[in-house]
């Protein structure tokens, strides 16, 4: 009966085709949308893998509109979370005429904040320059006229601009029922709206932060559902390891000594010597600053706690740290009742000294609790620390130091998220994982053993795009190893006679930033005679360098990792992308090492079972940026030898959309100047026999 239903609904003649523009019955959308719903109706997992086109957004959207329960969808970033609850559920929901209440949920970062814009407007230093005058001045009018003080709804401000940390409010210096805005507080308003609402729109960053502080005690972020839907699920892994991990910057403890210093100054003079304690506070940050200058010596400027340099001199610094952040926070709650300005900066000052003490712990060759080890709890022998991470075996956790010119930050993370993630999960709710790339060549294990959801039901279902006629694989001969110092050039030079060739847009992308520049460089020696633009990150933030991208129509756009996915650029706009090297993760990395490690010890083979999957789930998004629509067309280059000249190589691949494949460059060239109805005539892929 409710499979008749969703067939109606996503027919030829139904809702979606009459109010929809554009709209085209799909049978992959149809019966995605049935198993969606029999998951729901079981109270199951379910992996989906819906190629691009297929119409993922629709079919989840669809039978949870029709369910009547409460659902909660969680999409990869506010951009998506935005788009979905702006235009997609609108157009649903008119062409449905369903009634149903929708609520967008971000956090709390999101919302401006009425006390603490109050306090700045106040606060005669607090502005930086001309710009932030005239910013806060916008904000001013926006708090007063926006029902929801979302600042996404104020693009007069940029996303990016340094005065929102200013008038916001963070977890610690909220002062909750004790604000004299709570009645008019936007966060507040979103979260009871949330909890009435029948659909709740958040993002994986808010899901993983209300994860991480169940782990804590603390379950009133997000409400209860009777499904949950991810949208972009590959992001999953990624984020919810940056979320149950910890981060602590110097930054912050500064910050925190100088909010106290303000506080106890203004409510609380004469009471303690607060300007001591903040000084003091103050140099043990910058003396741990100094004696972890040697990490920044270090490739990439990390060090793993047990690879610190001169570790003696950073572990006593770190421990004056530590009780110098002691003395504030002690002397801040002997005073945290006399005005919420001090509560807030008490709060702060704990939180801090919780993460630092859990950071540091077990020390450098301890292994008792007398010597100051995590207890199983992972709580501080004075209760004031949290569940690290929710892990209490220190050994699933990986520690470690950056150090930059400008920032030291104490990172940890935990080796392992599949516990936490599925032990979410309460008996009965159904969830549903969605993306275009969750299986390396229809194997769904690699997702499924990072998030521990191993007994879920894994289904794919192909795009309904003709990519053998719609696109190109070039693989170019004679290129040097990646490895090689002059790949990088030689790869630019190889894309100079594809980039004149092609009408449309160009984009680059690079595994390194450092190789972003260089390209980048490189185009533009070599294009010296066109009036092409040429971009590259860093220029500009994200969303303005595609807004810039889209309207040229033929520009070349060079961008690293934050460009490989989510980017949705139809038609002659993007004709051409070249990707440099095959995305293996860099070695150096903390989590990924100790992970391998991990694997290794088990028995295991690291590059077979996490470092191949990964690259191969990674290129597969890549290469998606090309083909958006129907009538889209282009080349996908990939300068990396590799994908042909190594075993594995098949493997990656493989895994990508089943374009023609060649490695002549005539044929590429030919194929951007005439755009093929049919290119079913292209060449295979041809093996270049080489050694590394």
């Amino acid at each position: 009966m409710l499979n008749d239903e969703l067939a109606e609904i996503f027919g030829p003649d139904g809702p979606l085709a009459r109010q929809l523009p554009g709209y085209v019955p799909r049978a992959a959308q149809l019966e995605l949308a049935q198993v969606i719903r029999t998951t729901l109706d079981g109270g199951g997992v379910l992996i989906a893998e819906a190629g691009t086109g297929t119409g993922k957004t629709w079919a989840y959207l669809v039978p949870a509109f029709l369910s009547g329960s409460k659902v909660l969808v969680s999409t990869g970033t506010r951009t998506l979370q935005d788009q979905l609850f702006r235009r997609d559920i609108p157009r649903l929901r008119a062409a449905l005429a369903l009634p149903a209440d929708v609520a967008l949920l971000k956090g709390r970062g999101n919302y401006v904040c009425h006390y603490h814009l109050e306090r700045l407007e106040q606060d005669e230093r607090g502005l930086k320059s001309r710009d932030e005058i005239d910013q806060l001045r916008a904000i001013r009018r926006f708090a007063r006229e926006s029902d929801c003080g979302d600042r996404a709804d104020l693009p007069a401000v940029p996303e990016t601009a340094d005065i929102w940390s200013r008038v916001t409010s963070t977890r610690e210096n909220c002062l909750g029922q004790d604000c004299p805005h709570v009645r008019d507080c936007f966060v507040l308003k979103a979260r009871r709206h949330a909890q009435d609402a029948d659909v709740v729109v958040v993002n994986h960053a808010l899901f993983m932060a209300d994860l991480a502080l169940r782990e804590e005690g603390i379950t009133d972020l997000l409400p209860e559902t009777q499904l949950v839907v991810f949208d972009e699920a590959h992001q999953l892994p990624d984020t919810a390891t940056r979320f149950l991990g910890q981060s602590l910057s110097l930054h912050q403890i500064l910050d925190c000594a100088r909010q106290a210093e303000a506080a106890g100054l203004a409510h609380a003079r004469e009471t303690v010597r607060w300007s001591d304690l903040c000084q003091a506070l103050d140099a043990a940050a910058r003396g741990l600053r100094l004696a972890s200058a040697p990490v920044g010596r270090l490739p990439g400027g990390r060090a793993t706690f047990e690879q610190i340099p001169e570790a003696d001199a950073f572990d006593q610094s770190l421990d004056r740290l530590m009780q110098a952040l002691d003395g504030l926070a002690e002397s801040l709650g002997t005073q945290e009742e006399r005005h919420p300005d001090l509560a807030a900066a008490a709060r702060t000052a704990r939180d801090l000294r919780a993460r630092l003490w859990q950071w540091a712990h077990p020390v450098r060759g301890g292994d008792a609790v007398g010597q100051g080890a995590v207890p199983a709890d992972g709580v501080a022998p004075d209760g004031s620390g949290p569940q690290a991470g929710g892990e209490a075996d220190h050994q699933a956790a990986v520690r470690w130091v950056e150090h930059s010119a400008h920032s030291v930050r104490l990172q940890r993370a935990p080796l392992s998220v599949a516990r936490i993630f599925s032990g979410f999960r309460r008996p009965g709710q159904s969830w549903v994982l969605a993306s275009a790339t969750l299986s390396v060549r229809g194997d769904f294990q690699h997702f499924q053993r990072q998030l521990g959801l191993g007994d879920a039901e894994t289904r794919i279902w192909a795009s309904p795009f003709d990519y053998p006629a719609q696109g190109l694989l070039y693989v170019p001969q004679g290129l040097p190893w990646p490895s090689d110092p002059g790949f990088t050039d030689a790869f630019a030079r190889a894309l100079l006679p594809l980039v004149d060739a092609c009408a449309g847009g160009v984009l680059v992308l690079c595994t390194t930033l450092r190789a972003v520049d260089r390209v980048a460089d490189a185009l533009l020696r070599g294009m010296l005679a066109s009036d092409r633009p040429v971009m590259r990150q860093g220029e500009a933030s994200r969303g303005v360098l595609l807004e810039r991208f889209r309207a040229a129509g033929n520009a070349v756009l060079v961008g690293s990792t934050s460009f490989w996915e989510g980017i949705d650029v139809p038609g002659d706009a993007l004709t051409l992308v070249a990707i440099d090297k095959l995305p293996f993760a860099p070695p150096d990395d903390p989590v990924l090492e100790a992970r391998l490690n991990v694997c290794r010890a088990e028995g295991g083979n690291p590059f077979m079972e996490y470092q191949l999957p990964q690259a191969a789930l990674l290129l597969k998004q890549g290469a998606g940026r090309l083909i958006r629509s129907e009538t889209d067309w282009g080349v996908l280059v990939v300068g990396d030898g590799r994908l042909v000249d190594k075993p594995y190589g098949r493997l990656l691949w493989q895994g990508l959309p089943p374009f023609a494949r060649t490695r002549d460059a005539g044929v590429a060239l030919d194929f951007l100047a005439n755009p093929p109805e049919s290119a079913a005539g292209w060449l295979p892929l041809a093996t270049e026999s080489r050694t590394s």
